[in-house]
């Protein structure tokens, strides 16, 4: 992909954009004409122009120009406005300055499965800021997939049927499962958990063991300037399908369902079978356009158009990310 920008997003400044990307999935690029370039200033200067081209493609990346969390936090504010908190967390990461933190930290020899941020929460982020700081000797990229495309991509009658019923989210908690639910929660008080779980839609039961819980979400989201579906749930991540085969079987004997430590059901209970989340997982990797992080990369991702993933990598790897903006409006009811 190749396509000409229009010219209020071709040239900001000194930065020349063009747009890449595959036929389902465009990164608009932009690369600085010198060295040195004030990425906060030109970011406050460009705000609409930028906004735009997020709504639009879905994803924007700059080369070269963001190589600390100090500046991260500054760019991210002025382009987003007040950045988020990671609460109900589904994964590990390290709170590094301000509201930034290290992308999701899973060994190096996993993937991560492409997924849209928060998605199984009603409070995601609008807006997702990634900075490389340092890029890994190989792998390590962050392809993206467009979410409308994936919808596209589906069945028919399966985006219906989830369209209808939604997700059904389960989680417990334990030691050595996972994350606790007091680094889920950021707490340790059960009061203060009780009360998020109650303003949030989830039902929760204490166990001998921790907490489990479960609430319901819809599994697609409409855009209010154009019409169209994006696919927005963790459904194929949360579903046990997800697991190695051993890792699956072991747990399936240790644990009856709602005592696994995480699970996807559809809206109304009933199991959503491996092979419809087979198809999800085969549309995101069929979307997905990744291209090599070079270190100060900065990515912004509209976070209800276009997903995120990890590849393996070897060597060192940092890529940090904050969060900006929430909007439950548009999600498909």
């Amino acid at each position: 992909m190749n396509r000409t920008l229009p010219p209020e997003l071709a040239v900001l400044g000194p930065c020349t954009g063009r747009v890449e990307g595959n036929g389902d999935t465009a990164v608009v690029v932009y690369r600085p004409a010198a060295d040195g370039l004030d990425v906060a200033q030109w970011a406050t200067e460009h705000r609409p122009q930028l906004m735009d081209a997020l709504a639009t493609y879905g994803a924007v990346l700059v080369r070269g120009v963001v190589h600390e969390a100090a500046l991260l936090n500054e760019v991210a504010g002025r382009i987003g406005g007040e950045l988020l908190t990671y609460n109900e967390r589904s994964t590990p990461r390290t709170q590094v300055s301000g509201n930034v933190y290290t992308s999701t930290e899973y060994p190096s020899a996993q993937t991560i499965v492409q997924h849209n941020e928060s998605a199984y929460s009603d409070g995601y982020p609008l807006w997702l800021f990634f900075a490389s700081t340092v890029a890994a000797e190989t792998g390590g990229e962050t392809p993206l997939a467009d979410s409308r495309a994936v919808a596209r991509r589906l069945p028919s009658s399966l985006v219906a049927r989830f369209r209808v019923k939604g997700v059904l989210y389960t989680r417990a908690y334990r030691e050595g499962m996972g994350l606790t639910w007091q680094e889920s929660y950021q707490t340790e008080d059960r009061a203060k958990v009780e009360e998020y779980c109650r303003s949030h839609g989830i039902e929760w039961t204490w166990t001998e063991d921790g907490l489990r819980t479960r609430h319901r979400r819809p599994a697609l989201i409409t855009d209010p300037r154009t019409g169209e579906e994006s696919w927005f749930n963790q459904a194929h991540l949360f579903h046990a399908s997800n697991l190695p085969k051993e890792t699956r079987e072991a747990l399936e004997e240790m644990f009856d369902p709602e005592d696994m430590p995480r699970g996807a059901y559809y809206g109304d209970g009933t199991p959503i079978p491996d092979e419809e989340l087979d198809l999800v997982r085969q549309a995101f990797e069929d979307s997905a356009y990744a291209f090599p992080w070079v270190e100060g990369d900065l990515l912004m991702v509209n976070n209800l158009l276009v997903s995120h993933g990890r590849r393996p990598y070897t060597g060192k790897r940092t890529t940090l990310v904050a969060m900006a903006g929430t909007d439950t409006a548009t999600h498909e009811h």
